[in-house]
Parts: C-alpha cells; sequence; structure tokens
C-alpha cells in the first residue's frame, strides 16, 4: 500500500465550516477511483493550508491519478499547486472494519 500527502497553501485562511463545504464539493469525484482505498481530506488548525491524506493499493494507482490535469484542477480550486508526498504503509489497522491488512 502507499499513502500520499497532499498538501496546498491556500490563498487566504479560512474556516473548518468553508473548507467543509468545499471538500463536500470535490469528494463524488473521488469515489469508484480504482486503487484508491480511502481519503482523508484535512486542514491545518490555522486554516491556512489544507489537502487530503490517501490510502492506495499501489504507487501506479496513485500516478494515475496526479496527472497534469488534476493538479491544474487543485491549483484552480484552491490557488496554489500541490505538493505530493509518497510513503509505504506495509501495514494498516482498520479498527471500524475490526482489521489489520499488510500490503502484498
Amino acid at each position: 500500500m502507499i499513502v500520499t500527502i497532499v498538501t496546498f497553501k491556500l490563498p487566504q485562511p479560512t474556516t473548518l465550516a468553508e473548507i467543509t463545504k468545499t471538500f463536500q464539493s470535490t469528494a463524488p469525484k473521488y469515489q469508484g477511483i480504482p486503487g484508491l482505498l480511502r481519503k482523508n481530506y484535512f486542514m491545518s488548525e490555522d486554516g491556512s493550508r489544507a489537502g487530503g491524506i490517501y490510502v492506495w493499493k499501489s504507487r501506479a494507482d496513485a500516478d494515475r491519478v496526479y496527472t497534469a490535469e488534476w493538479k491544474s484542477f487543485v491549483e484552480s480550486k484552491y490557488g496554489s499547486l500541490p505538493s505530493i508526498e509518497y510513503l509505504h504503509s506495509p501495514v494498516m489497522v482498520d479498527n471500524r472494519e475490526g482489521s489489520i491488512s499488510v500490503a502484498a
């Protein structure tokens, strides 16, 4: 599994209520994407930075999404280009499902 942390600076600080509305408008875009296991949106406590934490089956699945077109979409929506950090996730604990997953 691969975890990516996508971060972008907001042009001006925002509130949790405002960013929640924005995130709700983009969330359906991520449903059903092949290889995407989970996405958590986030905003920094001071409201100046936001992004997503994604869990992917593979790096190839993530790379199919993080295209130039996707980066342009993020920039147009939030006002800055995203930075993407890739991390290996060999084991994942899911307390909702009561499971522990080990990457293949």
